[in-house]
């Protein structure tokens, strides 16, 4: 039986279910933050919580309570448009949305969850090998598991997102081992399973980076550095691209609480792509190393080399809080009676609807706007594939 007419109260919160049920890596995500932007505007800084060390004896040692913070920046606007006839209004909810907003919503959601995998570019440590797809439990949850432990991230809220050769080939492996978990989570798009404290899923947004394939023979050129800017030389062609993942010598990562170094060397991401065989590099971390904040064993080594990470699919392995999502609702325009505004689940859609007099066609398109940022990098690494 048809509906009279379709409101835009009844569009709107189909669109916004059918968002929801799209996602992968944007329900993955911490998405609470948005009562903060509707109170301060486009961005809002987000504190990280302070680091103190333990020190000897009795005679008290004071430090300072510093506070490191980034930012969250809404500045995504997407929407889809489309034409049709005043008929179309009267077709049910289940005929229109076939139609006409699942389509649209597939892809508002897929565009968003490739932004949100795009965050992928600040993650600056690694598990796997380049070029070489995940296959095992071994060289997938095993290695990637290893990781967050060894870098003291929380166990719970671990997420495993897989792009589809690496997502089957673990599938396949796992095969003879498991075991169809009859619950709620199977209901959900691209779920495999718990593993190693890992919700694993397959997303088709998993990206990849291109590294820039410096020449020649890249090393430091000055001991005693720290900072986010190292100085090289010996590079003769080719550049680091934002998101290559590059080590120095000498510099090995440590311990997060205790301090004491590791026994391989410390990761850094490139932040900003170079010039063409270049004599710096931008990385993040910042080098530190000392007090609270110490992140590496020593400042990279003078002279020693400098190695880039090669050309590698980005497979996320993360605790929820890694990577932030924040989706802020439109206000309604005026002048325009037919609209409405849906929220839930911290998403929020817009529908707005309009008369073109020239063409005779009515005009309905659906508004997201968001912004996704990496807040704690450190709680996450990428999977190399």
């Amino acid at each position: 039986m048809a509906n009279s007419l379709l409101t835009p109260t009844i569009i709107a919160k189909e669109a916004l279910m059918l968002l929801e049920n799209n996602l992968v890596m944007g329900a993955l995500v911490h998405r609470e933050y948005k009562n903060e932007f509707v109170k301060i505007g486009s961005s809002v800084t987000v504190r990280k919580p302070i680091n103190f060390t333990a020190q000897d004896g009795v005679t008290r040692v004071n430090q300072d309570a510093t506070e490191n913070s980034t930012s969250i920046t809404i500045n995504k606007r997407k929407h889809v448009s489309w034409n049709f006839s005043s008929q179309d209004l009267t077709l049910t909810i289940e005929e229109y949305s076939k139609r006409f907003i699942k389509p649209a919503m597939v892809a508002l959601a897929n565009q968003l969850d490739y932004d949100v995998c795009g965050q992928f570019i600040n993650l600056y440590r690694s598990v796997g090998t380049p070029g070489a797809t995940p296959s095992t439990f071994a060289n997938s949850v095993q290695i990637a598991g290893q990781k967050l432990d060894e870098m003291s991230v929380p166990q719970d809220e671990r997420r495993l997102v897989l792009n589809a050769a690496s997502y089957w080939n673990l599938a396949a492996s796992l095969l003879s081992l498991y075991v169809q978990n009859v619950a709620e989570d199977v209901k959900l798009k691209g779920y495999l399973g718990q593993f190693g404290n890992f919700n694993t899923y397959l997303d088709q947004n998993v990206q990849s980076q291109t590294y820039g394939n410096v020449t020649g023979t890249p090393i430091i050129s000055g001991a005693n550095q720290t900072g986010a800017t190292i100085t090289i030389s010996g590079a003769t062609g080719g550049t680091y691209n934002a998101g290559d993942i590059v080590t120095f010598a000498g510099c090995f990562d440590v311990n997060p609480v205790s301090k004491a170094a590791m026994s391989y060397l410390k990761q850094f991401v490139v932040t900003t792509t170079s010039a063409s065989s270049p004599t710096s590099i931008a990385i993040s971390p910042a080098i530190t190393v000392t007090g609270p904040y110490q992140n590496c064993s020593a400042s990279p080594t003078n002279s020693g080399a400098v190695v880039q990470t090669a050309s590698h699919v980005a497979n996320l392995a993360f605790h929820k809080n890694a990577i932030a999502l924040v989706v802020v609702p439109l206000e309604k325009p005026d002048g325009a009676p037919f609209s409405a505004f849906e929220s839930y689940k911290d998403l929020n859609v817009r529908i707005v609807k309009s008369y073109d007099i020239n063409n005779d066609v009515d005009i309905i398109r659906l508004d997201i706007m968001y912004g996704t940022a990496t807040i704690y990098p450190d709680l996450a690494c990428r999977l190399m594939g």
